[in-house]
């Protein structure tokens, strides 16, 4: 019984995500093309942060995926790129803060539009909030606030709706209670 309590235990630790990564698909239905996708808006309003990952889906007879330099990535060209892909279906893990640039190499399919450019940020490690009020101290060169207003802080954009989260979650629960009917059931 006690090698059926730890064994459901580790299963229960390991069904909870340690952190919520987000699988981004790059065009969302569109896809990687160069028919009418800014991938500029796309990535509008979308925080890429470390763990998260960028699914590029394309037709891999006439379109790659490039991880280029932000030089190539302004000119256009292929000539450094980091890494390129040609599977048709290419998943990129964002493993470390900073810039990411991506280009489709195919001759003039950059220049129309088929580029992304993003910037990776580390995940959040937001402490809880303490039960006491204190104000910050403002930053050097900073003008304080005048008395009577209360200084405040931006809240970070809500994570893009596109259920991954919500899905691999589900799909971790539906497994869980599985494992403990079945668990149940034999003991």
């Amino acid at each position: 019984m006690a090698t059926a309590t730890a064994t459901a235990f580790l299963i229960l630790l390991l069904s909870v995500p340690a952190a919520y990564a987000t699988q981004y698909v790059v065009g969302d239905s569109a896809g990687w093309t160069n028919f009418g996708s800014d991938y500029g808006t796309w990535a509008s309003g979308k925080t890429f942060t470390v763990g998260d990952s960028l699914v590029f889906n394309y037709d891999s007879s006439t379109h790659k995926v490039a991880e280029v330099p932000q030089s190539d990535y302004n000119s256009c060209s292929a000539s450094n790129a980091i890494q390129t892909y040609s599977d048709g279906s290419t998943t990129i893990s964002l493993s470390k803060t900073g810039s990411m640039h991506f280009i489709c190499p195919t001759a003039g399919h950059c220049s129309s539009g088929m580029k992304l450019s993003i910037n990776v940020v580390a995940a959040s490690t937001t402490p809880a909030p303490s039960s006491g009020s204190t104000t910050p101290a403002p930053p050097s060169g900073s003008t304080p606030p005048s008395s009577g207003t209360t200084p405040t802080k931006a809240s970070p954009p809500p994570p893009a709706k596109n259920g991954a989260a919500t899905i691999f979650y589900s799909m971790n629960s539906f497994v869980l209670l599985s494992f403990l009917l079945a668990l149940a059931l034999i003991g």
